[in-house]
């Protein structure tokens, strides 16, 4: 089965591609909830001093009012987005005044729904529209699911790559049309072996009891106050996190066969009736409750642990942009917040997951069967909430194999894989990133899920008590930071600058919001 990813290996390793190899673009987001001194929530807005949600590229807001959304520009190494993400997150605790930002993916304390404040951007009919989109998945979901924090992996390679190894293959496609398939192979493969990064990466093996709002569970209490299971990974990205499901109840799912089919398959999701949104209302008292009531509002809202991805120009849809300009990057959604950093991820991580990239590329992709896709759903769930435990089994097509076992020939097929990227960039981090991964195959307790529920035994502390020490280690971190005058004067000129970007687009709008909401959903 590896022979395909073999052959091109050696294809690679034969030519003078090293330089365009090593010319790949990496960003990440990272969303970290904002709060207040005792531990709720955060319902103070946005603060000023970090510029405008609506128009910041580098400092946002993803559901909620609380919930900041950092940016990484595309950078050429992982020591390049590692230091941006730091001078991200050291401006904010500059301009941060007695809140500290939650350090773990699940929320700390919920007082409910209404203690979840939604995300405001302003009066013109794109800030009304995120808003009200955002109505929306609270109204469809609940608020609590919303507000869960990841980071957010964003991966491309270089033309110059492309066209190289485009020849390589001997392919005679356009060449958007090679780069589109290309990337949508490594996609259906991150899905079939996604399950390895909850399991290596995975840090919400346990929640605060607040969460759940007193609804019955099947997860175990660890103490008066937290939620767990004893082998959980990634409870994020278990059955209580964010999940779509009505697709499924009514026919439509992602399809992955290939670029044009994706978009086919989410335009008709953004465009087909679902009876129980219908029930919510659309427009209700002048109010929008939701963008529409049809299976996905928008095709953002579709949960999916990747995404092709392309860079929107003005009010453009996903789908459209996907359609128009092909696919320009992929974005890996599966990664928790790494409590024990205080960036929320790791250059270990990092490059782990530039080599798995490499490797989803390489590897032979087939069409997805339903079988392969029910497969995948029940993998990522096994994982999420028993990764850990002893001989644990997944679906490998129509067979079970032990996680452990396939984990661990996943991860020693990628080492000629992170051999080729050392020579490449000229370094010797690739190939101990995926033997440090190796190790955790073959001992859980080094995975972060395990260091969690290991640190959480030995001070005592529930899960909230454990993300509150943590988050408070993080503030001191950056608030001692040196953090030098022209990056200072940067952020702040990019605040300014948002904020006037802001100002004009309210000060130009000309239609209505009803206006503006008809000619989005009719453009094609």
């Amino acid at each position: 089965m590896y022979q395909l990813l073999q052959h091109r290996l050696s294809l690679l390793a034969a030519s003078e591609i090293d330089d365009a190899l090593a010319a790949s673009k990496i960003g990440l987001e990272k969303e970290s909830l904002r709060v207040s001194p005792d531990g709720g929530i955060s319902q103070t807005p946005h603060p000023a001093a970090w510029g405008s949600p609506l128009t910041h590229p580098q400092i946002t807001t993803d559901f909620s009012e609380a919930l900041a959304e950092l940016v990484t520009p595309p950078c050429d190494s992982v020591t390049e987005v590692i230091q941006s993400l730091d001078d991200i997150q050291t401006f904010l605790y500059r301009n941060l005044e007695n809140e500290i930002l939650w350090a773990t993916s699940m929320p700390c304390v919920v007082a409910g729904e209404t203690s979840i404040p939604l995300a405001q951007y302003g009066t013109s009919n794109a800030a009304q529209m995120k808003t009200a989109y955002r109505r929306g998945l609270g109204l469809r979901y609940g608020r609590a699911m919303q507000v869960i924090a990841g980071v957010h992996f964003n991966y491309s390679y270089s033309n110059a790559f492309w066209q190289q190894y485009q020849k390589l293959l001997n392919n005679d496609d356009q060449l958007q049309v090679f780069i589109a398939d290309q990337y949508m192979g490594l996609i259906r493969n991150l899905l079939r072996y996604g399950w390895l990064v909850p399991y290596l990466f995975g840090a919400s093996p346990a929640i605060c009891k607040s969460f759940l709002n007193g609804k019955p569970t099947i997860l175990q209490e660890f103490n008066r106050n937290t939620y767990f299971q004893p082998y959980a990974t990634s409870l994020r990205m278990g059955d209580i996190g964010y999940q779509n499901n009505k697709e499924e109840m009514a026919g439509i799912k992602a399809c992955y066969d290939s670029l044009d089919a994706y978009v086919k398959s989410m335009r008709c999701a953004i465009r087909t009736p679902y009876a129980g949104y219908e029930e919510i209302g659309v427009k209700v008292n002048g109010e929008y409750r939701q963008l529409n009531a049809n299976i996905l509002q928008i095709e953002n809202e579709y949960y999916s642990t990747v995404r092709p991805k392309q860079i929107l120009q003005g009010d453009e849809k996903p789908s459209t942009a996907l359609k128009k300009r092909g696919i320009a990057y992929v974005e890996l959604r599966s990664l928790d917040v790494n409590a024990f950093d205080p960036h929320g991820i790791n250059p270990e991580q990092l490059y782990f997951l530039e080599v798995f990239m490499l490797f989803c590329l390489l590897h032979a992709s087939p069409a997805l069967t339903q079988s392969e896709i029910t497969a995948i759903d029940e993998n990522l769930l096994l994982v999420a909430h028993q990764g850990r435990m002893p001989g644990l089994d997944l679906w490998r097509g129509e067979e079970r194999i032990c996680l452990q076992d396939w984990a661990n020939e996943l991860c020693h097929k990628m080492t000629a894989v992170a051999n080729l990227l050392d020579r490449a960039n000229y370094c010797e981090n690739y190939f101990p990133s995926v033997k440090s991964q190796i190790a955790s195959v073959f001992n859980s307790d080094l995975t972060p899920s395990a260091r969690m529920l290991a640190e959480m035994e030995l001070h005592g502390e529930g899960f909230f008590h454990h993300a509150q020490r943590m988050s408070k280690h993080h503030d001191r971190y950056f608030r001692n930071h040196p953090f030098a005058e022209e990056k200072i004067r940067f952020f702040e000129n990019m605040a300014r600058e948002s904020l006037e970007k802001q100002r004009l687009i309210e000060k130009n709008d000309s239609i209505s919001f009803d206006e503006y909401l008809e000619n989005y959903f009719n453009s094609e």
